[in-house]
């Protein structure tokens, strides 16, 4: 079995954290089978690199690699794109077509962001990986294939096999062999290293001299969230190696190209001063805070309202109420000629408790999600329960509505 360090050399791979070094040991010993591999890790960990380093060491080596972006091909085109397709399947297929799993035929084909994969075409690929046998689309003949496949997701599969939008058998299918790759944060060892190696990468590429941390820059380098990972990191190198008028970094320089991912998240406040006065995020915050605290109010005077309509006497019983309303601007009140209603009790022979109910309005919920599953379920309604239709007039794909009838248990 080839030696992890020269593997490492071999790729181009930086760091000794033993979360690494155990993913690219199962790497190494899953590459001379043809197993099936789902590789774990969030964005930018370098998942294509290990898929790559399987190819490399196995039987395959000489035979076809491609890498496939599942989430970077459009719905209606990947089963094409994947498996093919004859001439007049569908519109502008002027010509037969090879798809992938065609082309590399004895090769590895590295499918990334499986989790992207739509439903239909995740129940082809579990026919090739169980029996080696596709159709191609608009034909009718059943080829074979000996292909290798290694996938990868930065997405929780499993959560989404719960939820219905990545079909069991495939992921138990593709989880024969799981590698998960470590972040960045979780290697803090190595951030200083690879921060070299993509520094000296980048002087030895223009012919100029390397940028250096002090200690205090490497601590803040270090203590960072990196929620790019490794991609992140480099792209930073590299800003810096172009940007900073020093080649010794201080943390003071070092903090202008980190960004502050916190700054942006709502609804989380940013600090309270001393008087108990909160200083918000940014003015959208503001808004949302204004809005909720003005539909509080608006839902307490309604509700308050009405107890005075059904209940006259209520007004007399107690005066802290009335007060509240008096307190109120005269603008603030329903107004009739120039004097607010709620001046003076109002005669309960003239407005029926019986009659206001059609016309009170309630509370509503503002809920993003109740409301898209009571849009969902008109357009069904008005379409009859057609899919098409009904995804057509909600403005969305007819698979992101599956997907929403699934989310939300819709029955059709």
């Amino acid at each position: 079995m080839a030696d992890i360090q020269s593997i490492k050399n071999r790729f181009g791979i930086i760091g000794n954290a033993p979360e690494l070094n155990y993913a690219l040991q199962v790497a190494v010993q899953v590459a001379n089978t043809d197993l099936t591999v789902l590789i774990f890790g969030e964005s930018g960990v370098g998942k294509e690199a290990f898929s790559l380093i399987i190819h490399s060491l196995s039987a395959r080596k000489h035979n076809p690699f491609i890498a496939v972006n599942c989430g970077a091909i459009p719905e209606g085109t990947i089963d094409s794109e994947l498996f093919g397709h004859e001439k007049g399947s569908f519109t502008g297929a002027v010509d037969s077509r090879k798809g992938y799993f065609e082309t590399v035929n004895g090769g590895t084909i590295f499918l990334d962001e499986i989790g992207e994969m739509p439903i239909g075409t995740q129940a082809r690929l579990l026919r090739v990986l169980e029996t080696g046998e596709f159709i191609r689309v608009g034909s009718s003949k059943v080829q074979k294939t000996d292909v290798r496949v290694i996938a990868a997701s930065n997405k929780d599969l499993l959560e989404w096999v719960n939820n219905g939008r990545f079909r069991q058998d495939l992921y138990y299918r593709l989880n024969t062999v799981p590698i998960r790759v470590p972040a960045l944060h979780d290697r803090k060892d190595d951030i200083v290293l690879l921060f070299r190696k993509f520094a000296t990468d980048f002087a030895e590429k223009y012919k100029t001299t390397p940028v250096q941390l002090d200690d205090d820059a490497k601590n803040l380098l270090i203590n960072y969230s990196w929620p790019g990972n490794v991609r992140e990191l480099k792209n930073i190198a590299e800003q810096i190696s172009v940007l900073s008028t020093e080649k010794q970094v201080s943390a003071k320089e070092l903090s202008k190209f980190l960004p502050d991912h916190s700054a942006n998240r709502l609804p989380v406040l940013a600090h309270t001063n001393g008087l108990g006065s909160h200083e918000f995020a940014n003015e959208r915050e503001i808004l949302y805070k204004l809005f909720f605290d003005m539909k509080k109010d608006v839902t307490e005077l309604k509700r308050m309202f009405l107890e005075i309509l059904q209940n006259p006497n209520l007004v007399s019983q107690n005066q802290n109420l009335l007060n509240q309303f008096k307190e109120l601007k005269p603008q603030e009140l329903i107004q009739t000629g120039s004097q607010p209603v709620l001046q003076t009790a109002p005669a309960p022979v003239l407005v029926r408790p019986e009659d206001i109910h059609d016309h009170v309005e309630v509370e509503e919920s503002l809920n993003i999600m109740d409301k898209e599953r009571e849009l969902i379920i008109k357009a069904l309604k008005k379409h009859k329960g057609k899919r098409k239709d009904a995804a057509l007039d909600l403005g969305i794909s007819e698979r992101t509505l599956y997907r929403k009838l699934k989310e939300y248990d819709i029955e059709e």
